[in-house]
């Protein structure tokens, strides 16, 4: 049909009548109409810009997610303050939520809500950006030649939990907590203080008197004097953290790494799993996926792998015994070792390269070492008679780690032959375990459903009945008729051989 002539039907037509011409601009003004609609719904048009479509994707970098957190401060809120009878405001709350919820107050009706305090920038912002600017700067260790940075950096389930707490909603992904702005509709109330961070980076008496501050300006709050602070949530994860003033918290809930019951870092009914939760450290090596652990599946030739202190006090004394009874055990690496940059590398390389990893108690009985063999898909043998594990509530450890008391794991050549005697079916299945299990250990911003960050909510959520009853029993109690119960009825936890 190329190349072939029309005649224009126009150029020898008559003028258009009016109408004419009127029916002529309503069809052209259709088809105007039409390519408008069209073009709109084509799937260029149709998406929204790509900074609103995309999510900001998951980060476990504490110093990528701390700059980035910091980049955007400070985060407006619109929190109000309490109202003049707090009390009689909660008391209105729960009775519409027990009226309007069948479910509620049991732990599956609907999200945690959470009321985050708004303390000064010197309890928070400020600890947080003295951190960023002196990480680079400075090569400062504990006196056990700990790393002080990266010790912060492993206990840093404060900064993780409030950075998915106060994030615009839009870029939460988290269901089983919501923060609220009215401390009357809260279920339990956020203390975000970096407790860790201050116990490391400022001068000793600086320190206890930020802690002082700290004590003071919660403990003024109408909230904490209601309940005396039962409902309120306490970052404490280093074990020397707050210590200090920790006596005046103590009904709170503390958020810790463990649960030491000899009374060296924690005092007789200061902790116990009735009120607090423990949290994971967060891992010192890189996550070793289902592709990782399928590639290193053949080449892990260790049976059994430590890299760390060999010496320390406390509980952790069972690793110098392990040490004399596994040194000269083939096949079997046993390694002095702390957290700076050159650890990891070794660490994670040792653990990727070894079926079993060696979690013998620490100064206090657990271990950070625990969270980076999980990560690893290395599986744990855990040596730790006081051992409390996160959010055992929800998971079974059974499925990941193996579980050995101290007497027997020191019985000369016990260990080893316990360990030969697994079998190869049994072995991928835990390393299959240890890929899923992987994600309740790893902090992330934004925080994802089922990690730590998720887990810890979803504990708290079911301490609430207990929570509430100790509220409205102190609220009534005589105390000069009769003592207050604390709850501290837990048995000893003592780990045997079945």
């Amino acid at each position: 049909m190329a190349g072939k002539q029309f005649p224009c039907p126009m150029a020898h037509a008559r003028p258009a009548s009016v109408s004419s011409r009127r029916l002529l601009a309503a069809a052209s003004a259709l088809l105007l109409l039409s390519a408008a609609y069209f073009l709109l719904r084509s799937p260029s048009s149709a998406r929204p810009p790509a900074a609103i479509l995309a999510s900001p994707s998951p980060t476990t970098s504490f110093l990528a997610s701390l700059e980035r957190f910091l980049a955007a401060a400070p985060h407006p809120s619109a929190s109000a303050p309490a109202p003049g009878d707090l009390d009689a405001a909660i008391l209105a709350q729960e009775e519409a939520r027990l009226h309007g919820d069948p479910a509620w107050p049991a732990p599956a009706a609907g999200p945690l809500r959470v009321y985050v305090y708004e303390m000064p920038s010197k309890f928070t912002y400020d600890l947080l950006r003295l951190f960023r600017d002196s990480y680079r700067e400075t090569d400062n260790l504990t006196s056990n030649g700990s790393p002080v940075h990266r010790l912060i950096e492993q206990h840093s389930i404060d900064y993780w939990l409030w950075a998915d707490l106060i994030a615009p909603e839009s870029q939460r992904l988290l269901k089983s907590v919501v923060r609220v702005k009215r401390q009357e509709e809260a279920d339990v109330f956020y203390v975000p203080f970096f407790t860790t961070i201050s116990y490391f980076l400022l001068e000793k008496q600086e320190c206890k008197a930020l802690y002082r501050e700290a004590l003071k300006w919660v403990t003024d709050q109408p909230a904490w004097q209601r309940s005396e602070g039962r409902d309120h949530v306490i970052p404490v994860h280093h074990p020397w953290s707050f210590k200090s003033v920790r006596r005046f918290v103590k009904k709170a809930i503390w958020l810790l790494p463990d649960m030491d019951s000899t009374g060296n870092w924690y005092k007789p009914g200061q902790v116990y799993l009735e009120k607090d939760v423990i949290l994971p450290y967060v891992p010192n090596v890189d996550l070793c996926d289902s592709k990782c652990v399928s590639e290193t599946q053949s080449k892990r030739s260790i049976l059994l792998f430590f890299r760390g202190r060999l010496k320390r006090n406390a509980g952790g004394k069972i690793r110098s015994k392990l040490v004399e009874e596994l040194k000269s055990a083939q096949d079997i690496v046993i390694e002095e070792g702390s957290a700076g940059a050159l650890g990891k590398a070794a660490a994670q390389h040792g653990m990727r390269k070894s079926l079993f990893c060696l979690s013998p108690a620490g100064d206090t009985p657990s271990s950070a070492r625990l969270f980076d063999a999980i990560v690893s898909g290395c599986i744990p043998v855990i040596i730790s008679d006081e051992l409390e594990l996160p959010f055992e509530g929800i998971l079974d450890y059974r499925e990941i780690a193996l579980f050995v008391s101290s007497n027997d794991a020191v019985q000369p050549g016990w260990l080893v032959k316990y360990l030969r005697r697994i079998d190869g079916k049994r072995i991928r299945e835990m390393q299959y375990n240890l890929v899923k299990f992987s994600r309740h250990f790893l902090y992330s911003s934004p925080a994802q459903p089922l990690g730590p960050e998720d887990l810890t909510w979803r504990m708290i959520a079911g301490k609430l009945l207990n929570i509430k009853l100790h509220i409205r029993r102190s609220q009534r109690v005589v105390r000069e008729s009769r003592s207050i119960c604390t709850c501290e009825c837990r048995v000893g936890n003592t780990t045997r051989m079945l």
